[in-house]
């Protein structure tokens, strides 16, 4: 026998792979903040799905592969005639709730958006429940669609808590793909065997790349790649469920494994040092944190780590609005992440461009105190040149503090400041907004901004009488919890 022959000995599962399998299928959630935070995300989710409808570059995505089909028992897509297979089903809601950039928000070494994986959760529970209706069976309720959801922002976030996707080039909806693929074997009824197996596929499954989240590649991808992500969760889920192996060495394995392929730096010609090896960090066991502590996005559809800046430039609006043409120049602090990120300069070439752009995110409330999805769209931008005047008047550098205090458990700010100087030698306060009206610690502030979000998004697409008894079943939170699926689903049928 070869001394270099490999020892075909089959290890065990990941140690990561087992302790997510055991946290979905054991994990008891006795946290009334996560139950009660659980039920506004689910609200400020579906709104911002339904306020998406509104885009045509949005619903062009949406609907059956072969036009005209309808599934029997099929998954329905809110706001919409659609019933679907649960796999495009999840497709289309996730693509819905991610494209306006107006969803929940988790920011730390890595960041994205758990309530993407509502896509999958939803397509799941409506498509099981109906067939179990139709074989005589109890439907679940929707207080196991909270449950999931609770757990998926669990894995996504605990996941992203120390381990940056992002610094390898990948995109973050590999951790939505993660979540989904776990809580949708879940829901189907998988053993810990078939659970472990869907996760294994999860990890060894292709990657999305960041490319299109940054300049100058940024582009319209990014407002369905977590469509797309928990879509094929659900799909590698039901592989499992069918029986299909599992790879149980899928991220620790040699050369093979996701850590040496796709998490280290890597040299194709030498093995690997150690300082270049990496594995996931994970520094606090699954639970409910996640779900307490989620951001949400209250005032303006921008990416996360603009909304304290759009915030500080509405602040100032007043005292700018008839001086733009007699600024010298703007002060902008903010935080490394959002420098790494979103910040631009030069031509932004689409509205996927815009909402990922800080200094326009900044300007176009200076000018106009608002900022909504509509201002990012091309005929808007085309019509307000002074928008990138503004912007190449801004001078970004970076607060240390801010920085620091992002990533500290205890704080985790997402800080900005902005300052106008004019030429005359006069200049406007220092604005600076450390926490986003929908941080943990403004959430009795925002939860009733939060509603009338909510109530708005739902006016865009439903008559007032079916709005008045969303509203009621969604702020009455036991009787929601017990709600069948398929119930709750005939609500958002058009």
């Amino acid at each position: 026998m070869s001394a270099n022959a490999d020892q075909n000995v089959r290890p065990d599962y990941d140690d990561l792979l087992k302790q997510i399998a055991d946290y979905v299928l054991h994990y008891a959630i006795d946290s009334d903040d996560a139950w009660n935070t659980a039920r506004h995300c689910l609200m400020d989710t579906l709104g911002c799905g339904l306020l998406a409808l509104r885009y045509p570059e949005c619903t062009k995505h949406l609907g059956p592969l072969v036009p005209g089909t309808v599934v029997p028992q099929g998954a329905r897509v809110p706001g919409t005639s659609f019933e679907l297979d649960p796999v495009k089903a999840a497709w289309d809601i996730g693509c819905i709730v991610r494209w306006l950039d107006y969803n929940d928000t988790w920011l730390a070494a890595e960041w994205g958006h758990p309530s993407d994986n509502l896509g999958g959760i939803l397509a799941v529970a409506d498509h099981l429940s109906r067939r179990r209706v139709a074989n005589g069976q109890s439907p679940l309720t929707m207080k196991t669609v909270l449950e999931a959801m609770i757990k998926a922002h669990e894995i996504q976030g605990i996941l992203a808590l120390e381990n940056s996707f992002n610094r390898v080039g990948l995109d973050h909806v590999v951790l939505v793909k993660v979540a989904s693929t776990a809580v949708t074997a879940w829901l189907m009824g998988a053993s810990r065997e078939q659970l472990l197996s869907a996760l294994s596929h999860a990890w060894v499954d292709g990657q999305s790349l960041r490319t299109y989240r940054h300049a100058p590649n940024a582009g319209s991808r990014k407002s369905w790649a977590a469509g797309d992500a928990t879509s094929r969760a659900v799909r590698l889920a039901d592989i499992a469920m069918r029986g299909e192996m599992g790879i149980p060495g899928v991220l620790t394995a040699p050369q093979w494994g996701f850590y040496d392929v796709l998490f280290s730096k890597t040299n194709r010609d030498q093995a690997l040092k150690p300082e270049d090896q990496r594995q996931f960090s994970l520094p606090q066991p699954f639970g409910s944190y996640v779900m307490e502590n989620i951001l949400f996005k209250i005032s303006f559809p921008a990416e996360f780590h603009a909304q304290t800046a759009a915030e500080a430039a509405v602040i100032l609006h007043p005292q700018v609005k008839d001086r733009l043409a007699d600024i010298d120049r703007i002060e902008l602090t903010t935080h490394e992440s959002a420098i790494r990120i979103i910040s631009k300069q030069g031509r932004l070439a689409n509205a996927a461009d815009r909402d990922h752009c800080l200094q326009y995110m900044a300007a176009v409330p200076l000018i106009f105190g608002e900022l909504t999805a509509d201002h990012y769209e091309d005929g808007f931008h085309e019509a307000h040149p002074e928008i990138d005047r503004i912007r190449d008047l801004m001078v970004v550098t970076e607060d240390e503090r801010y920085s620091r205090e992002y990533l500290e458990p205890d704080k985790r700010s997402i800080a900005n400041a902005i300052q106008v100087f004019f030429r005359d030698g006069s200049s406007t306060e220092r604005v600076a907004v450390e926490y986003p009206i929908g941080h943990r610690r403004r959430r009795e502030e925002s939860i009733p901004l939060l509603e009338e979000k909510f109530r708005s998004n739902l006016a865009t697409r439903f008559p007032g009488q079916t709005c008045r008894r969303i509203e009621s079943l969604c702020g009455d939170h036991p009787s929601l919890e017990q709600t069948p699926v398929p119930a709750f689903m005939d609500l958002f049928v058009i």
